[in-house]
């Protein structure tokens, strides 16, 4: 029961972290240009990291 409401969670802060970056992308186009790096893809790959391990215990 723990497992399939911890593996839901994640699936929905993955999505949240996946609208986000998509709601983000002009601020980070426009922070590239200026020579401003965000790192996002590195929440996006953790959360999807944690939802893999989750979704296969």
């Amino acid at each position: 029961m723990f497992n399939h409401v911890r593996s839901l969670l994640l699936f929905a802060l993955y999505q949240c972290c996946l609208f986000a970056g998509i709601l983000l992308m002009p601020v980070a186009v426009l922070a590239s240009r200026v020579g401003v790096r965000f790192p996002y893809h590195r929440v996006v790959a953790r959360v999807g990291g944690a939802y893999d391990r989750a979704k296969n215990h």
